[in-house]
């Protein structure tokens, strides 16, 4: 999910920040699941469930509409909204970067961004610069990033739907040559920023899976955790594009933090699902005729 790309950011402080995180992950749990539509009520009624107000969660709802994120929809006579079509195309990406989790190995390539972009278009050498670091990139030098090559497709593609491949120029290969390349990658990303989080991640989750596993969850608190925790989680397998473990510090704490994250997802996923659906078709039990919403 996720993602977490620029399509789904917003710029309004931290609480709106997580509250629009939330709802990106409420709809990317159940929207594309349900024709990719959800009632509003439905979707008000899930964030009370993980503690968020009306009034703030149809505040935030807005501000995705007017930012492109979400469509308004009709259902008949209930209001509703659907991912737009770019969110979709995210999701699909952060899908795989959240589930999938792949870590390069000492002989895969690297894949090098390289751009120069005028003064005249500052603005565009800071979504390059925020695309990158969303995707992963760690810095070179100025204007060189670097990443393990398997985002190599995944960058190129971000690129150009963001209207930045005119600006770079995208290159893969080995390390050749010459110092210590861990040394160097301890230079490129901020390691020790990431191993903190990851330990943060730990101690919130680890005595939640324990407890989940010694008292089983009713589906409603399965998705307040969930739903917390998937959006907590979703920015750090950006942050960590999936360095070789031989680069990183010994004991890397992103190694046990993912299978902590896959064991609360198998438990947890399928009762959240449970919930969410009886929540949506409470709120709607049709999903024929959906009309735009000039509103």
């Amino acid at each position: 999910m996720t993602a977490e790309s620029q399509t789904i950011t917003t710029n309004s402080g931290g609480r709106d920040a997580r509250l629009a995180h939330l709802i990106i992950t409420i709809f990317g749990l159940c929207a594309r699941a349900e024709g990719n539509w959800l009632p509003t009520k439905a979707v008000v009624a899930l964030m009370a469930d993980v503690g968020a107000e009306s009034p703030a969660v149809r505040s935030s709802i807005s501000r995705l509409k007017r930012r492109g994120v979400l469509l308004s929809e009709r259902n008949g006579t209930t209001a509703g909204y659907a991912l737009s079509e770019a969110t979709l195309d995210v999701l699909a990406e952060g899908d795989v970067r959240i589930f999938e989790r792949t870590r390069a190995r000492d002989d895969n390539e690297w894949v090098m961004v390289v751009f120069s972009v005028p003064e005249s278009e500052r603005e565009k050498r800071h979504a390059l610069r925020v695309s990158l670091t969303r995707l992963g990139f760690g810095t070179a030098s100025p204007g060189v990033w670097i990443a393990p090559g398997s985002l190599a497709n995944e960058t190129r593609q971000t690129l150009e739907r963001r209207g930045l491949s005119d600006y770079v120029d995208i290159f893969t290969g080995q390390h050749f040559a010459y110092g210590d390349l861990r040394s160097k990658v301890a230079q490129w990303w901020d390691l020790d920023d990431l191993a903190l989080r990851y330990g943060d991640f730990l101690a919130r989750y680890r005595p939640v899976l324990y407890l989940t596993i010694k008292q089983r969850p009713t589906p409603k608190e399965a998705f307040s955790i969930y739903a917390s925790m998937l959006t907590e989680w979703r920015r750090l397998p950006y942050l960590d594009p999936g360095l070789p473990l031989s680069l990183l510090p010994r004991a890397w704490k992103g190694e046990a933090a993912g299978t902590l994250f896959d064991e609360l997802n198998d438990v947890l996923a399928p009762l959240a699902q449970k919930h969410a659906l009886a929540v949506i078709h409470g709120q709607s039990r049709s999903r024929a005729g959906h009309s735009a919403d000039p509103s």
